[in-house]
């Protein structure tokens, strides 16, 4: 018998929304805010990409020269006769590479422009004894029909040629950029970071610090492989070119192949695509059909070693990135921002992943923060 004035329970309304829905929606507009964050970051990049992409390309350019100012100054030399010296060098070898390949082609082309003639008056010459049964006259209307079709494009590429004063000056003003600001981070380093690390709450900083150190020595990591992997893409596919034309007499501009390769390769997967098929042309235009498929054969080789044994196990290694994320970010990185997003893709995935990582494991608690010269901008 229950008492009198008791309260009595009554049983719990079913909520409007159901739980699910609940879940979902905290999720949602969780998702939305990150998302709407990462779309200003990027607008803001792409507003300040004449100064973004010459620090990025100073801070990979750093995490190559650091063992070698390192190395200087174990050895008692001045850090700021050091850092000279280390830049001097690498501007020495770009220039030497880029001349090397200029002249190479200058010396080469009128070879490959005979040989493109000679091949273009051989396909004529194909087509018109060939089963398609054409005449000059149909030879004639598909001559005019491309060119046509490029003066159509000629207002366009006037309107290009009349936007390179502007690219020129954005260019230069990168390359200055980028070199003072290498020079900077070689010579103060480490001044820079404590300030980048300031930025943060106090408790927040140990954490930021061990997290970016990591990083940094991942994005080093990198750097250094994907030079090595560049050069042994180039020597593979320069001595194919080199072997192919010893075979088929002589195959021009072998050097500039050789150049072009190692420098697409600093773009994973797209570069290798797009100098390799460069190659392929210049074997097609030069020495013929089967030739251009031997030397097609020869890239596919080269980008099968790199693929299959180079990628995974040194750049695996060094960059800790599976092969299916690398694919992922360098084609989502040439969506957002083209050519520099392609090249930049795989370096900032890299650095985020371990930096992530190493925040969400809480390693930076107990992992020695690296100090040598040899991984940090300085210690």
């Amino acid at each position: 018998m229950r008492l009198l004035g008791a309260r009595v329970r009554r049983p719990a309304e079913p909520p409007a929304v159901p739980e699910a829905l609940q879940i979902a929606g905290a999720w949602s507009w969780r998702l939305l805010a990150v998302a709407g964050a990462l779309a200003l970051a990027f607008w803001i990049i792409a507003q300040l990409r004449i100064i973004v992409i010459p620090l990025m390309v100073a801070a990979l350019l750093t995490a190559l020269m650091i063992p070698l100012v390192g190395w200087l100054v174990r050895r008692r030399w001045p850090r700021g006769l050091a850092v000279a010296v280390s830049v001097v060098l690498l501007l020495a070898a770009i220039t030497a590479l880029f001349w090397l390949a200029v002249s190479q082609i200058r010396e080469g082309y009128p070879d490959l422009q005979r040989r493109a003639i000679d091949s273009y008056d051989g396909l004529r010459q194909f087509l018109l004894e060939s089963p398609l049964h054409l005449t000059e006259a149909d030879l004639a209307r598909y001559t005019d029909t491309i060119g046509e079709a490029v003066q159509d494009d000629t207002q366009q590429i006037v309107a290009s040629a009349l936007s390179v004063g502007s690219s020129l000056g954005h260019l230069l003003v990168g390359l200055l950029l980028t070199v003072f600001a290498t020079i900077f981070l070689l010579l103060d380093g480490a001044r820079i970071w404590r300030w980048i690390v300031g930025i943060f709450p106090r408790r927040a900083r140990p954490a930021v610090d061990g997290s970016g150190r990591a990083g940094w020595v991942t994005l080093g990591n990198f750097v250094r492989v994907q030079v090595l992997v560049a050069a042994i893409d180039a020597v593979g596919i320069g001595l194919g070119a080199f072997i192919l034309g010893l075979f088929y007499g002589g195959m021009p501009l072998v050097v500039p192949i050789a150049v072009l390769v190692f420098l697409g390769s600093f773009i994973p997967v797209v570069g290798a695509i797009a100098t390799g098929a460069i190659a392929v042309v210049v074997a097609l235009v030069a020495l013929g059909p089967i030739p251009a498929v031997i030397m097609l054969g020869i890239v596919l080789l080269v980008q099968q070693i790199e693929g299959h044994v180079l990628q995974p196990f040194i750049m695996g290694t060094a960059v800790k990135v599976h092969p299916l994320a690398v694919v992922l970010a360098v084609a989502g990185g040439s969506i957002i921002a083209g050519i520099p997003g392609a090249l930049f893709a795989v370096p900032v995935v890299a650095f985020l992943n371990v930096a992530i990582t190493t925040i969400a494991t809480g390693s930076w608690r107990t992992s020695p923060r690296p100090t040598d010269v040899t991984e940090v901008p300085v210690a």
